[in-house]
């Protein structure tokens, strides 16, 4: 098979990698300097420093109108930005016959605010309606990918050509790939759970105890699932992979970015200062506001999001946030409490 991975951060060039054992890759990067840099290098210092790039993988930079072209060459194309990057790679595939995968997670900043941001396949449904298309997504940190260390992850579309070809492209000896056409659930644990990760983070570092944080994510994972529900999937999805597989991964993972903004939150750092310290995309900081805002447009209730949003926007101080949760009348437990 044919591969070509638009986007050349930590997590396109770890599917990249995990690929090149098997098929036929390319890494396209937005800039002929990077790569330069990776074809020199044969490594992605700034991503993924310490994992060689095979031979095998052809780097290459096109320009972003030949992208339709390049694409058209490859047996799957996979939208390796965050999801910021989603809607612009998308309008560069105009009328693009193949299958394309992204594996970005969040939701779109909203231009208007009042609704709330776009899922990946609502970004999709208003930019290339016709594109048979899905998410791979799950439990996975690229960086562990990149070593080869065993991962399960999710091919997510209502198509079953391209759940199949997901499963072909990356199901091997170290990643496993389990196909689900709840492609709106799949997207809304990947998404949910970054702002979640935030609030885990937060209680670690206020060293609240296991029992706090055992408790955020189950009821986190019940703010999730109600979201879902409103927004057209499964609630079977949200005990697999893609929702408390990710969950408990990125919430208790030091590898996770989003935990990690929690963790420096909690240690009085400004939220400036704790963005600039990762170096990388953290969606859970962009997701927030979307997530809390879809969130009230449907009317679903998500007190754990909104505390983490007010957080973020300055409105909270860390103890004032768990105190405004912890204070919460008290309601039985389930997806509507």
């Amino acid at each position: 098979m044919k591969i070509i991975v638009l986007g050349a951060g930590a997590w396109g060039t770890a599917m990249a990698v995990s690929a090149a054992a098997r098929h036929e890759v390319s890494l396209w990067s937005r800039s002929d300097a990077q790569a330069r840099a990776l074809q020199g290098d044969r490594e992605n210092r700034r991503y993924l420093p310490g994992i060689p790039i095979p031979a095998a993988v052809r780097l290459r930079s096109d320009p972003p109108q030949a992208l339709a072209t390049a694409a058209a060459q490859h047996d799957l194309a996979i939208i390796a930005t965050p999801m910021a990057g989603l809607r612009a790679m998308l309008q560069a595939l105009p009328g693009h016959a193949g299958p394309v995968a992204w594996l970005c997670k969040g939701f779109e900043a909203s231009a208007t605010g009042s609704g709330g941001g776009l899922l990946g396949h609502e970004v999709q449904a208003e930019v290339a309606p016709a594109l048979q298309a899905g998410a791979l997504s799950g439990p996975s940190f690229a960086l562990e990918v990149a070593r080869g260390q065993p991962t399960a992850l999710v091919a997510a579309s209502p198509h079953a050509t391209v759940r199949a070809l997901l499963v072909e492209a990356f199901h091997g000896s170290t990643v496993r790939v389990y196909a689900n056409d709840d492609l709106a659930g799949v997207e809304v644990g990947g998404a949910v759970k970054n702002v979640l990760a935030i609030a885990t983070g937060l209680c670690d570092g206020l060293g609240l105890g296991l029992n706090a944080r055992a408790a955020l994510i189950t009821r986190g994972l019940a703010e999730m699932t109600r979201l879902g529900l409103a927004l057209g999937a499964r609630a079977d999805t949200f005990m697999g992979l893609s929702g408390l597989g990710d969950l408990v991964l990125t919430a208790t993972g030091d590898l996770s970015r989003n935990r990690q903004v929690g963790l420096l939150l909690a240690q009085g750092r400004t939220l400036q200062q704790a963005v600039d310290s990762l170096g990388h995309v953290a969606e859970g900081v962009y997701s927030a506001a979307t997530v809390v805002r879809r969130a009230a447009h449907l009317g679903v209730d998500m007190p754990i999001a909104a505390g983490v949003l007010a957080l973020l926007e300055g409105r909270l101080q860390p103890r004032e946030a768990v105190a405004a949760l912890m204070g919460r009348e008290a309601t039985s437990e389930g997806l509507s409490g």
